[in-house]
């Protein structure tokens, strides 16, 4: 039995240690994926940059782009990436940001999708869609609250620009020394840029675009499973010891368990069956979920690192205006106790008509993912 056991634990280190550079590769690919982005902006727009992003300049169609993009990949995490890689490329900071709101709003999708599995009991469900709606009601108010304020007086755009001041005043927007990452791509970048730029400029950029927004997905995804093999137990223990611990440790551990697994979207969906089946409370996953929020932000921070050049420290603004817009929603709303309870209500009050009618579901998802955004858009297109 001893020998079996010590013939078993090697395997499984080495298993683990696979694992572990595998996360580290695909960390990598994303750092390229990114890279690919911005370089294939820049060959296919060139100085027709502005005129590609004129459609997407009125701040409430930006953040429609960023809510439909998100909704149907499911991972803010990848659309905030793709933004930092456009960013890159040269799309104005100011331009990006309503998209990094709309992509908070997006990922919520998955959690009501998951709060269907318990729509055989009544009980059950209420609890299950407040707790994936809760998210949703707090995300639409923290875009309802910021984005006039953005309009009006630039605040995450000022906030942001004087957190990469630095970089700026150097009179070198790359990362300078710290850009380590720049001899890492550059050569797998480039190899890939030569053979597409036979098809022209602006054709090798948008396939340079493509295939850099694949990799980004294939790289998430990938670092996500990982991620969740590697720290699901450890996962789960935080889960449990964190919940129900007061708002500000429900909030830090949010944040931490996100980071571990690389999506928020993971994070929120494991406390539906939770609260569901009676384990927890609505209350008691709230500040859990804001964690959510503010942990998803590294992806992008991490994508940023991958930028050099000229617009190095604009990649760099537009993952940490992600960043501080997750901070400030937080401490502004669950900080006004007549703002914090709007989401518990919004949540209570939409899933008491779920119970009364099914097809209440079909119609919220619809017309804050679907019908909104399209109606929208094409009112501003």
């Amino acid at each position: 039995m001893m020998n079996q056991a010590t013939a078993a634990s090697p395997m499984s280190a080495t298993t683990r240690s696979l694992r572990w550079a595998n996360l580290a590769f695909m960390l990598y690919l994303l750092l390229v994926s990114v890279s690919m982005v911005g370089s294939g902006f820049k060959m296919a727009a060139g100085e027709q940059a502005k005129t590609l992003f004129e459609f997407a300049s009125h701040p409430v169609a930006g953040l429609m782009i960023g809510l439909v993009a998100t909704a149907l990949i499911q991972s803010s995490s990848t659309v905030t990436s793709i933004i930092v890689g456009l960013v890159a490329g040269g799309l104005p900071v100011e331009t990006a940001i309503p998209m990094i709101m709309g992509a908070n709003i997006g990922t919520t999708v998955t959690n009501t999708l998951v709060s269907l599995g318990h729509v055989r009991c009544n009980t059950e469900f209420k609890r299950a869609f407040a707790s994936a709606t809760i998210h949703d009601f707090f995300n639409l108010l923290a875009v309802i609250i910021f984005l006039p304020l953005e309009m009006m007086f630039g605040i995450l755009d000022k906030i942001s620009h004087w957190l990469v001041s630095p970089m700026l005043a150097s009179g070198d927007m790359s990362m300078k020394g710290l850009n380590f990452i720049k001899p890492l791509t550059k050569p797998v970048v480039s190899a890939i840029q030569e053979p597409l730029s036979q098809f022209g400029s602006t054709t090798g950029g948008v396939l340079l675009i493509v295939l850099g927004i694949a990799t980004i997905f294939v790289a998430i995804t990938a670092m996500g499973k990982l991620m969740k093999s590697l720290m699901v137990g450890r996962a789960k223990e935080m889960l449990q010891n964190a919940i129900g611990r007061g708002p500000i440790h429900g909030i830090v551990s949010g944040s931490i368990v996100t980071v571990l697994v690389q999506s928020s979207s993971t994070t929120t969906s494991l406390m539906v069956p939770l609260v569901g089946s009676g384990t927890l409370k609505v209350r008691d996953v709230y500040p859990f979920t804001l964690g959510a929020n503010i942990g998803t932000c590294i992806t992008g921070l991490l994508a940023a690192t991958a930028v050099t050049g000229a617009n190095a420290a604009f990649a760099l603004q537009i993952a940490l205006v992600h960043l501080v817009f997750n901070i400030l929603a937080t401490l502004f709303i669950f900080g006004i106790p007549f703002l914090r309870e709007l989401p518990v209500k919004g949540a209570d009050y939409i899933s008491d008509m779920a119970i009364k009618n099914k097809a209440v579901v079909g119609g919220y998802l619809a017309s804050v993912f679907v019908v909104l955004p399209g109606t929208i858009l094409f009112l501003t297109a």
